[in-house]
């Protein structure tokens, strides 16, 4: 393959990309991260606590938490998921100049890695890191199932909202990786039942039961005693949030609605700008050999759809939600490939004006947003 870059231009819209992810970092640093910063400070020491195992886990090493460690840890975190995603990709379709198209409306997807960039420090990027995982290790036995649910709880310790956000795509991944695949028998159906309703009891009692007990002031002069330099108290504004109802996060997101959906047409030009990749997304499925198959696929894809519709009446954290949402259908999309197919679908054409357009301005956008576009 030649990779000269004027013969090239799907490598060169990658190296722009990469320039326009270090233009992201040098931003991100620049900001004082408030959510990410007290996530690292909070861990169990009035008890169960929802969003404290991260913390929980800095508290084993350090006792103080300087705040630089926001960036380095998070940090180190997208870089293995970056690389991760990367082995994942050449072991699902290869690296071929045919599949470069795909490449660069995944990997350069303003969705995807440079809108974890962006988000650095909050937690989304563990859901997916842990999918990947289960994309790239073996699915044959049992033990799938449970690592599968192992990776769900612990995602929801880290945050509770994964119960929508990425422990569904878990559930695809497991159905179309392993039950798919090895069948389904009395005994696994029964395990998978059994895993479901112990990861739900989970997110019960994170939600309902992982509140603060004891009074705010208490609270934060704790957290306080955890900083490296306890001066910067603005940081510790957000303490709030283990003391609010989810009521009133559903309250505060309707109350916002008017102003935070002007966003939505935004969000549908971004979708619409990677028509070339849902286009062969369709056709995988639709090339698939079992109409079973084609059939769990999509009912897989409309559940993980209704997660963050769910997510977006309560929660109004917008740009996150649905960048986070077609990182899932990323995910599911290498999932998808691996079943039986009945024919093979052609790749993105790499030659075609309109989807090399469309790759420019993928790679050139550098984010999606937390909760408006941009």
């Amino acid at each position: 393959m030649n990779w000269r870059v004027w013969e090239n231009p799907w490598r060169l819209m990658l190296a722009v990309n990469a320039a326009v992810l270090i233009g992201v970092f040098w931003h991100k640093i620049t900001l004082p991260p408030y959510v990410p910063y007290i996530h690292l400070l909070v861990d169990y020491h009035f008890g169960f606590t929802k969003r404290a195992l991260i913390g929980a886990i800095v508290s084993l090493f350090t006792a103080k938490v300087p705040v630089r460690l926001v960036f380095s840890l998070s940090g180190t975190v997208w870089l293995i998921t970056a690389g991760l995603f990367v082995q994942l990709f050449r072991r699902t379709f290869g690296f071929d100049q045919k599949h470069l198209p795909l490449f660069v409306f995944m990997a350069g997807s303003p969705f995807f890695l440079k809108n974890f960039m962006h988000t650095l420090g909050h937690f989304d990027i563990y859901g997916c890191l842990l999918a990947i995982c289960l994309l790239l290790i073996p699915a044959r036995s049992l033990a799938y199932v449970l690592l599968a649910a192992l990776f769900s709880m612990i995602l929801i310790l880290v945050h509770h909202v994964h119960l929508l956000m990425y422990v569904p795509t878990i559930a695809a991944i497991v159905v179309l990786r392993h039950y798919l695949i090895q069948g389904v028998n009395r005994r696994s159906a029964f395990v998978g039942i059994v895993l479901l309703a112990a990861v739900g009891a989970l997110f019960v009692a994170a939600q309902f039961y992982g509140t603060m007990a004891v009074p705010e002031a208490e609270f934060v002069a704790y957290l306080q005693s955890r900083m490296a330099d306890p001066s910067q108290t603005r940081l510790l504004s957000f303490g709030y949030i283990w003391y609010q109802p989810l009521s009133k996060e559903v309250l505060d997101t309707w109350q916002w609605l008017p102003h935070n959906i002007l966003g939505i047409p935004v969000f549908a030009l971004l979708i619409w700008l990677h028509t070339p990749l849902w286009r062969y997304f369709c056709n995988l499925v639709a090339g698939l050999s079992v109409e079973a198959h084609r059939r769990i696929v999509t009912a897989a894809i409309v559940v993980v759809s209704l997660g963050y519709l769910v997510m977006f009446a309560m929660i109004f954290d917008y740009s996150r939600w649905i960048s986070n949402w077609a990182v899932c259908l990323f995910l599911i999309l290498h999932a998808v490939k691996t079943l039986p197919a009945s024919k093979d679908v052609p790749p993105i054409s790499g030659d075609d004006r309109k989807t090399m357009v469309f790759g420019w301005i993928v790679a050139l956008i550098p984010r999606v947003g937390i909760v408006r576009p941009f």
